[in-house]
């Protein structure tokens, strides 16, 4: 084959046409670089670029990721700054003061919104058409401040919510029945934190509800502390919660740059839900390329309505004790 049909034929693929999917993770902790490892690992990016203060750390990650790209489908992996036109469709932030044991999510709030304000009109400036996917804790609030900081649009700003909370909660649960985690369906809503909210009347196997009477829920009450207290339990013994937040970025990532249409309980903002408005927080929302696409109405028992109004609450008066 002489080259110019090879060239003539390579750029006619459907491959070669679409723009690569280009993601940044910014923050090279544990957490940030939980989610690098699963993402490449997944072949979920074409091109990741990994941005941290710490240069000497930053290059030494990139360069341990790099080593093993004979393992894997190919991925330009590199060391970036803010300061750089990146143009990724995705943006990954998990940079931020760490939580320590025995402080809440909420603790953190007034340290990452100063770091926020900083940050995040370098990200937009760099990055004007990506989709900003936020971990940093506290994710509801910070995902409502990136959107206030950014004055991008409210479905290209996403938290990675209670993704996390909801995957521990369905492993629970279905090793308590005998299932794989994958065919049972069940949510946790609200904040990412002490006041979210389990979904116990809409937990069920292949349509078969589980929880129909409040004796039943009150039995199952101990796996809903579980997954409440899984963050502070893994923190006290390993410093920081990485690898399941890693696979949860991951798949939400996925839904966006492969426009899966997916439902997951990301963090996005609230307009009219049940009494709340004017709040970000975790319901189940669909997720594609254009990020939340939108959220869908879901059904509530009385009980679970006014826990997640609770939940909104406490959210706003933090969000209403910042200086923006």
């Amino acid at each position: 084959m002489n080259d110019s049909l090879f060239t003539s034929l390579l750029t006619d693929t459907p491959l070669a046409q679409r723009r690569p999917r280009k993601g940044i993770v910014i923050g090279v902790g544990q957490v940030g670089m939980a989610c690098a490892y699963s993402l490449v690992i997944q072949n979920t990016l074409d091109e990741l670029v990994l941005i941290d203060l710490d240069r000497p750390k930053l290059e030494g990650e990139v360069m341990d990721l790099l080593h093993g790209s004979s393992f894997l489908e190919p991925t330009k992996i590199a060391a970036g700054s803010l300061d750089q036109p990146h143009n990724a469709n995705l943006v990954i932030i998990t940079a931020g003061a760490k939580q320590q044991p025995g402080e809440t999510r909420l603790d953190l709030v007034q340290r990452n919104t100063a770091i926020f304000q900083k940050l995040i009109p370098q990200v937009v400036a760099s990055n004007p058409e990506a989709i900003l996917l936020i971990v940093t804790n506290p994710v509801d609030v910070m995902t409502d401040v990136t959107m206030q900081i950014s004055g991008l649009p409210k479905s290209r700003v996403i938290g990675s919510g209670t993704v996390l909370d909801t995957a521990r909660f369905r492993y629970l649960l279905a090793q308590q029945y005998g299932v794989d985690s994958r065919s049972l369906h069940g949510y946790i809503i609200g904040e990412h934190g002490d006041s979210e909210v389990p979904v116990w009347s809409g937990v069920n196997i292949a349509g078969e509800r589980l929880f129909t009477t409040p004796e039943a829920i009150a039995a199952a009450e101990p796996i809903f502390a579980e997954v409440k207290n899984a963050a502070y339990e893994i923190i006290q013994r390993k410093g920081a919660t990485s690898y399941a937040i890693g696979l949860g970025v991951t798949q939400i990532a996925r839904a966006i740059l492969q426009n899966q249409k997916r439902v997951m309980t990301v963090s996005t903002a609230i307009e009219d839900f049940e009494g709340i408005k004017n709040v970000c927080l975790s319901l189940p929302a669909v997720v594609g390329r254009q990020g939340v696409e939108r959220i869908l109405n879901l059904s509530l028992s009385e009980t679970e309505k006014n826990q997640l109004q609770a939940s909104a609450a406490i959210l706003a008066r933090t969000l209403a004790g910042l200086a923006l």
